[in-house]
């Protein structure tokens, strides 16, 4: 480090001539020995720390400089008279031993206005906290709550997942002050914590200024309005994170206005799941409008809500315009003949979306047809869920029909599962595998072949229920069977028997039973292995 002096005389002054030079010299011998030094026009005792030349600062000649009568000071005298070499001496003297503004000798620690450095004092930096562990304690403090040793454990994890602890707003609060400076973390799951709308709103504040989170789950926090307000506003501003998972939340028509605002506008988020809300037909209209506009969503889950009617035909029109999602689930809704007769027109014009789940809504074999119009002139469906809606064999077969009769189909898989097929539909399904050889169909099962049957009765316990009913002892059955008075009892003397006492056994089923008795298969019954059967 170079450290200077700062000038201490007017740059404007004129250096004095040789004359005044060699006057002063003459001066300072006329005067004798004198120890005092006069430095612009006061006396200063310098101690003897090393010999000098004549006009040097802090010299111990015994002469007096004495200032001349011109404005100059002999501390300019002096520099003209030693020249280039000897100021360099000085400089060096300056830099070991800096002199006070009294002429006396300092520490080297001069204060700041008298000294100018190249370089900046370099003060102790304290290192930067990548997880936010100092602050996360600080604010545990702040909001009275008690750090969570779990999160201390893993807050440098890249993943991090805290479920079902019920942290509750507060908790969530400390956290997220440890958050808005954590780095590490690239994944937080806080699902089932009952943030509520408080807690998620210090969420979604920590979210405004942390770049590093790209995928975040809040779901079952009862977030409410409140926290679909929180949520909506972040999402204006971040521009990180690609998956969003907001199912469980008692989401309504009224927080629904704020995130479709956040879906227009938004084009980073990739994946969001708003599905278990309270999503009804108001919600489908703005989020119909809102998809119609977004271009960087490419996964929507919209499964059980309450979109229907009006909503859901929204909801269609908006995939029909859309140009970028790829995944959409609208299982468990409320989607009958008119909302899928929407949703068959938006498949004619959308060539993105690649999977449609409608399972478990109100499909019936009219509407399923009118969707089938739509599969028609669809290129990019591969994947449609279409299980457990009351569309029954005519439906299904409507909608494999339009794939047999798209030669530019991209269906891979129909799901119609728990719904029974005929005949009818096994045989087109044979035909269209000659075209379509990769086509996968899951169905119920073809209700021509699998016809329940009723079930086999028991032999033995039509037996048993026969004794029970007619108050028959076993001792008694046993010895009206066993004529020969013996403990054992062949299979046509049983069967002899069992025919006497009126018991409705088929020709099956007296076999079966006689095979079941017979364990030994010897050809005659023991009388104990009846009673042993009997008890059991």
């Amino acid at each position: 480090m170079v450290l200077t002096k700062k000038p201490s005389r007017d740059p404007t002054t004129l250096l004095p001539s040789v004359q005044e030079v060699k006057d002063a010299e003459q001066d300072m011998e006329e005067r004798g020995a004198d120890t005092s030094l006069e430095i612009g026009g006061s006396f200063t005792t310098r101690p003897p720390s090393r010999p000098l030349k004549a006009f040097s600062r802090g010299s111990i000649d015994p002469k007096t400089i004495v200032r001349p009568t011109s404005t100059y000071t002999a501390y300019q005298i002096e520099e003209v008279n030693q020249g280039p070499s000897a100021q360099a001496e000085e400089d060096e003297e300056i830099e070991a031993e800096p002199v006070k503004s009294d002429g006396s000798f300092d520490d080297v620690n001069a204060s700041e206005e008298e000294w100018d450095t190249d370089l900046e004092m370099e003060d102790t930096k304290q290192s930067y906290d990548a997880t936010g562990r100092t602050g996360y304690k600080e604010a545990c403090k702040r909001y009275g709550v008690v750090p969570i040793s779990y999160f201390l454990r893993h807050m440098q994890d890249s993943e991090f997942t805290m479920m079902h602890r019920g942290l509750g707003p507060q908790d969530a609060k400390a956290l997220s002050v440890a958050l808005i400076s954590n780095t590490t973390i690239l994944k937080l799951n806080l699902r089932d914590n009952w943030l509520q709308g408080e807690g998620g709103a210090a969420v979604a504040e920590m979210l405004k200024e942390n770049c590093f989170i790209t995928d975040v789950d809040l779901s079952e926090n009862k977030l409410e309005k409140k926290g679909a307000m929180a949520i909506a506003s972040m999402l204006l501003e971040n521009t990180a994170l690609v998956k969003v998972t907001l199912s469980g939340n008692e989401f309504d028509d009224n927080a629904a206005e704020y995130l479709a605002e956040a879906i227009m506008s938004n084009h980073k988020v990739e994946s969001m799941d708003l599905s278990h809300n309270l999503l009804a037909e108001r919600a489908g209209e703005v989020i119909g409008n809102a998809i119609a506009e977004n271009t960087g969503m490419k996964e929507l889950d919209l499964s059980w809500n309450c979109l229907r009617s009006k909503g859901a035909i929204a909801l269609a029109k908006g995939l029909g315009a859309n140009i970028f999602l790829r995944v959409l689930n609208l299982s468990y809704n409320g989607f009958g003949k008119e909302e899928t007769a929407a949703l068959g027109e938006a498949l004619k014009v959308n060539n993105v979306l690649e999977e449609l789940n409608i399972s478990n809504n109100r499909i019936s074999p009219e509407g399923a047809v009118r969707l089938a119009m739509g599969l028609r002139e669809n290129k990019t469906l591969r994947i449609l869920k279409m299980g457990r809606n009351p569309m029954q064999s005519a439906g299904c077969y409507g909608i494999l029909k339009s794939v047999h009769d798209n030669s530019g189909s991209s269906l891979e898989l129909l799901d119609f599962s728990d719904i029974t097929v005929n005949k009818d539909f096994d045989e087109l399904y044979n035909v269209v595998k000659e075209t379509f050889s990769s086509l996968q169909v899951i169905h119920g099962g073809n209700a021509d072949i699998l016809k329940r049957r009723k079930p086999k009765a028991n032999p033995l316990a039509k037996l048993k229920q026969h004794i029970v009913e007619n108050n028959i002892r076993l001792v008694d059955f046993f010895e009206k069977v066993d004529e020969d008075k013996s403990t054992l009892i062949t299979r046509s003397e049983f069967q002899q028997g069992l025919m006497n006492a009126g018991i409705p056994l088929s020709q099956d089923e007296l076999q079966n039973l006689m095979d079941f008795l017979d364990k030994d298969k010897n050809g005659e019954i023991d009388f104990s292995e009846l009673i042993h059967s009997l008890s059991a």
